[in-house]
């Protein structure tokens, strides 16, 4: 099953019947994955393209040999070592296109989410009161914030020194697994899209929602919502931001591994997969905060669901996007009952590819604001649980006439306001 993973820069995955999404062979999950791989039964039928073991259960993808009947897939689903089978969807990354005590840093007063000063025909204090959170923590380099994305140029100069390097890796022997997490050389992070241990962004999608989280506070070029944070860049969708539903469950369970306390998602899809949900329940019984964009159709997602927006699990936050007048953004999706808050989204700038800076638009840049607050909230208050954190952003945000209706919030987060728990 090929799911549309969406990076929802400006329009996410609209809304289509189950034969229209594209998908790639399909998922099952398995019981007995020995059995599974010796029945010679199934090997008739199907060819086992991939082996996903986590540790929230193993799952394969399969192929189709010629000809995969109906009456096949039916067989396969009684086959009694298979707990379920779907299909596996490409997921896509649907970007926007570029559009043209405060820190020192260059790029700051082009930063309108971080704080608003109300020139150029925007609002004044429209953004998520930064500064006056800062005043309280900038964060901690203990919090790790694992992003799952098309990547990070971990080279970039905002970037660099705020990337969680896996020392056991770095320091150990070239092509062994030194921290036994089933991973070989993965220093930064790792790829399972190529299957490999370089997350290098190629798209820029990945690199932009990691500045909005923890562009240094340096002096130059722009700043993060944290500037104490460790970045784990976790690459699951290629550089031209299409992936695949298996891939990123083996992403979500290697952000477990390495210790993520937030994982930040600016991806979607239309449809329903009980892999993906498995694993966002595995991050939800680590204690793993997980943030969510909540898709650019400009959709009501209480009555169109979108996915992992509207999994109903404890340790998901749906985003949606504001702009710098305090009006839901054309292109957001919205949902009283479905998406919890609101934050900037449009017109944002930080960092992409190649050491540079630009402009993107989506609730792919109102989540990772998001995933910033949660893990200021984490540096002040370790032990706060994702459902705690998620009650307190969603009590805490600031009042909107204009975004009434369009999250249980009924406005737009702001992180001094959550940090006071008041």
């Amino acid at each position: 099953m090929n799911l549309k993973l969406s990076l929802t820069v400006f329009i996410f995955l609209s809304a289509h019947s189950y034969a229209a999404t594209p998908f790639n062979g399909y998922i099952v999950k398995l019981k007995n994955t020995d059995n599974f791989l010796a029945d010679k039964s199934v090997s008739k039928m199907v060819n086992i393209e991939k082996l996903t073991k986590t540790s929230f259960g193993n799952f394969a993808k399969i192929a189709a040999k010629d000809g995969f009947l109906e009456q096949s897939l039916e067989s396969l689903k009684k086959n009694p070592n298979i707990e379920y089978i779907e299909p596996n969807y490409i997921i896509t990354l649907k970007k926007s296109s570029f559009v043209p005590n405060v820190p020192s840093d260059t790029f700051f007063e082009k930063q309108w989410g971080l704080k608003n000063t109300g020139d150029h025909d925007t609002k004044l204090g429209e953004d998520i009161n930064a500064t006056k959170a800062w005043e309280i923590t900038k964060g901690s380099k203990e919090v790790k914030i694992a992003v799952l994305d098309s990547g990070i140029d971990y080279n970039h100069p905002d970037l660099k020194n705020q990337i969680e390097i896996n020392e056991a890796e770095k320091n150990g022997l070239p092509g062994v697994d030194d921290d036994n997490n089933g991973y070989i050389d993965d220093i930064y992070g790792y790829d399972f899209n190529a299957k490999k241990p370089d997350p290098m962004d190629g798209n820029g999608h990945g690199t932009h929602c990691a500045g909005v989280i923890g562009a240094q506070h340096d002096g130059l070029g722009v700043v993060g919502v944290m500037a104490n944070v460790k970045l784990i860049p976790v690459k699951f969708l290629d550089d031209k931001g299409a992936g695949e539903d298996i891939d990123a469950v083996a992403a979500i369970d290697y952000a477990i591994k390495r210790g993520a306390k937030v994982m930040s998602n600016s991806w979607g899809s239309d449809e329903k997969v009980q892999a993906l949900y498995d694993a966002i329940k595995a991050a939800e019984k680590a204690g793993i905060v997980f943030v969510v964009a909540a898709g650019n159709d400009g959709a009501d997602n209480d009555r169109t669901p979108s996915y992992p927006n509207n999994f109903d699990i404890s340790n998901i936050i749906a985003v949606g996007a504001s702009n710098n007048r305090g009006n839901r953004a054309s292109f957001s999706n919205y949902g009283s009952k479905t998406v919890h808050v609101f934050a900037p989204g449009e017109d944002i700038f930080s960092t992409v590819n190649n050491g540079e800076y630009d402009w993107m638009s989506g609730t792919s840049m109102a989540a990772p604001f998001v995933s910033g607050i949660v893990g200021l909230l984490l540096s002040k208050e370790p032990n706060l649980s994702p459902k705690e954190i998620r009650e307190r952003l969603i009590r805490t945000s600031v009042d909107n006439k204009k975004l009434q209706g369009d999250s249980a919030s009924n406005g737009r987060v702001d992180a001094y306001r959550a940090l006071m728990n008041k």
